[in-house]
Formats: C-alpha cells, structure tokens, sequence
C-alpha cells in the first residue's frame, strides 16, 4: 500500500515542463515575428524584448493583456491555455505599426 502511494505521489508532483518561451522583438514599432503559433489548449510563454528607445504595451483585448513595457527592456507575457483561433494583438503606443495575432491550432 505505501508503494502504491509513494507512485502516486511521484506522478502527481512531477513538474510539466513547458516548451520554450517564444521570443518576440518590438523593433522600430512593429513586433518580429508579428504572427506567432502556440499550441491549442496548452499556456504558453512569450519573452518580449522591447529594442526601441520608448516604451510601448503589449495589449489584447482577445487575450486579456495589457502590459507597458519600458524601452530597451523585456517581460515575460503568459498566455493563457486558448483554444483553437487567432488573437490579435498590438502596441498600444504605436498602434498603427505595432500589429501581431496569436494562432493557436
């Protein structure tokens, strides 16, 4: 009986290690990649470094973000577990230029 407890906690305290962060740059007001594929269902991590001189926020309202992120500094953005679809996004402070969608399949 204690073994079959001890598997069953070793199972349910083993870590799910998550994929990678997607790293994004906001450059000149437009962010590269500007279309980025995230696994349906799954949360996911984009590491966005912002290289221009001036701040600029990460915002969706698709994804419920908002986020400033202060010239020649990164966040790390979570993405919640989307289903299958596309998200735009963009920088608010820029909007004109600063355009991206999130596609989760």
């Amino acid at each position: 009986m204690k073994k079959i407890l001890l598997a069953l906690l070793m199972i349910v305290a083993t870590p799910v290690l998550a994929d990678e962060p997607i790293v994004v740059h906001l450059k000149n007001h437009k962010f590269t990649p500007s279309t980025i594929k995230v696994k349906a269902n799954k949360p996911a991590m984009i590491m966005l470094y912002n290289d221009d001189d001036s701040a600029d926020e990460f915002d969706s309202s698709a994804l419920k973000i908002e986020r400033v992120v202060p010239g020649h500094n990164k966040a790390n953005i979570r993405l919640r577990a989307l289903a299958p679809g596309k998200y735009p996004f963009m920088g608010e402070f820029h909007a004109a230029t600063a355009q991206g969608v999130v596609i989760a399949e």
